[in-house]
């Protein structure tokens, strides 16, 4: 069958699907013909490989819509499409080509080709320099990356641009650490020579998620290359333009052809074969606990190593003794911050019951004054939330806080009528054992409650599955560093929050995850340690 006549088919089989939606009430006649269309374009396409997005900033630019294999943007081999949504305004941005098992094959070859080809053996001073040359170019493209995130994503340009900013410090970390992969000599005694090597793995599957598209696309590729791994990225389906666009930086920063592949598409497809495939040695994934205990059991089969970074439930808690103004402006950014949509975000408020009540009033003023909005709209805060499914959740989980007993101090409803926006809700008068304190929620909602000594503030925060971050505000070095060493998560923030640097490891600890993402811990993800010992015979003297 000629391409032409598979088009013509499958634009049949839309309308026939669409048809029968129709008959079944699910679809009005009016809908009918786009709906075919949309159809026939996601089963069979000839969508361009660049097609033109104007930015609501004004700035024009040209948006991949292959996937990137083997250094050049290509259709998936089924032809298939999905489409790109602005969670701001729930309109289409464009389709992009759907990878599938097949292109998963193919990336995946064209990545081990490209390790056991020059790239794994280079000389660390070239993958450097092509690192330093990437962080350069996003820096270049920082406006319509930017831009990008917020389309996509929903974020605020403010976020969006502070994002990027990270993703290009980063980036020139991990090349600063390409030529410091140290092994070590060890002392065995006059007849032996002993040392080790650290070694890339292979090819890396990296799965990432819809919250922080590029800095977590910089999370995985930066290590994995630096240390000469090769990578098949899945970037999350509902945010895979910046990825895309990211990818042809690549090949201008004179990254390697099959170094770095970037395939969109779904989980149970192409991030299933990614976890399973033979010639994948590691996999990186970012996102709920729930599909991270899922990879390490599909990993565990080909004894993959694997690194997670998971979900959490970070406590955040303000002593008596805290600049409370900078506290309440801090918790604030904690958990309002990318729209509440951070896996570290200080959901769970402890307040020191003698500031109670001024710390909350405070914090409700000061969220209600938060601007929330249109993402490229001057001085907003927090943009939308990035999905219709992850709107039901929140809104879901305040129906849940309410009947449970506890009360709302702010927010607790949708803003506006288009666009997937939410008010940043506060919650009092909670108790421990409640769900919206115990889950979580992964939006612009977050608990309050009241302590009185520092051990049962710290018995309040441990009492999670979850370990990923904590904060707290206290003007008292010592009981900073106590409290600090007390509690159980792989990041604390003390008068400060959602403060990340490139050299600083973050991860979690329990249900978290396990692994680091940045610092020198990221390079220990993607290397093995290989020993050598050698025999010495005595030289005559």
């Amino acid at each position: 069958m000629s391409c032409c006549q598979r088009s013509f088919d499958s634009k049949r089989i839309g309308y026939t699907l669409a048809t029968r939606m129709m008959k079944c009430n699910f679809i009005s006649r009016a809908a009918l013909t786009a709906t075919g269309s949309k159809l026939a374009l996601r089963a069979y396409s000839t969508l361009p490989l660049r097609v033109p997005i104007t930015l609501p900033s004004g700035i024009t630019y040209e948006q991949p819509t292959g996937l990137f294999i083997d250094g050049q943007f290509v259709p998936s081999r089924q032809h298939k499409t999905f489409e790109v949504i602005n969670p701001s305004t729930e309109q289409e941005i464009t389709h992009i080509y759907e990878a599938r098992v097949d292109d998963v094959d193919h990336a995946i070859a064209a990545a081990k080709k490209a390790f056991d080809g020059s790239w794994s053996t280079a000389d660390p001073e070239f993958r450097s320099r092509c690192l330093y040359k990437l962080a350069d170019l996003v820096e270049e493209h920082s406006e319509i990356l930017a831009g990008i995130e917020s389309l996509d994503n929903g974020k605020s340009l403010l976020c969006a641009r502070g994002d990027v900013a990270l993703v290009s410090r980063y980036l020139r970390s991990c090349a600063g650490w390409a030529d410091k992969l140290y092994g070590r000599t060890i002392e065995t005694g006059s007849t032996h020579f002993s040392y080790t090597r650290r070694e890339p793995l292979g090819v890396c599957a990296q799965i990432i998620p819809w919250n922080f598209p590029l800095l977590m696309w910089s999370w995985k590729l930066g290590p994995a290359l630096a240390t000469g791994n090769t990578m098949v990225l899945k970037p999350a389906e509902a945010t895979p333009l910046s990825a895309l666009y990211a990818s042809q930086l690549v090949q201008e920063a004179g990254i390697p052809a099959g170094v770095v592949n970037i395939l969109p598409g779904f989980g149970k497809l192409i991030g299933e074969r990614l976890c399973t495939h033979k010639d994948v040695k590691k996999v990186a994934f970012t996102g709920s606990t729930a599909t991270g205990r899922h990879i390490m059991r599909t990993a565990a089969d080909g004894i993959k190593k694997v690194t997670l970074e998971l979900g959490g439930k970070s406590p955040n808690i303000v002593f008596a003794d805290a600049d409370l103004e900078k506290a309440v402006r801090t918790i604030a950014f904690g958990i309002f911050y990318n729209s509440g949509e951070v896996c570290c975000a200080g959901s769970r408020v402890y307040v020191q019951d003698t500031v109670y009540e001024e710390v909350l009033q405070k914090f409700k003023e000061y969220a209600e004054s938060l601007k929330v909005g249109d993402p490229f709209e001057k001085d907003v805060f927090q943009g939308s939330q990035t999905s219709q499914m992850q709107i039901d959740k929140i809104l879901d989980y305040v129906q849940i806080g309410q009947s449970e007993g506890a009360r709302i101090v702010t927010g607790g409803e949708r803003l506006g009528d288009k666009g997937y926006f939410v008010k940043p809700t506060i919650f009092a008068d909670v108790t421990e054992d409640m769900r919206i304190v115990k889950e979580e929620i992964f939006g612009p909602v977050v608990t309050i409650s009241k302590f009185s000594t520092v051990n049962e503030v710290i018995e309040m925060s441990n009492d999670s599955e979850y370990g990923l971050a904590a904060g707290i505000h206290t003007k008292d070095v010592n009981k900073a560093i106590d409290v600090s060493n007390r509690i159980k998560a792989g990041t604390i923030w003390i008068n400060t929050y959602n403060d990340f640097h490139q050299n600083v490891p973050f991860g979690g600890y329990g249900q978290s995850g396990i692994g680091r993402e940045m610092g020198a811990e990221a390079m220990d993800n993607y290397t093995q340690v290989k020993a050598v010992r050698m025999s010495i015979d005595c030289v005559d003297r």
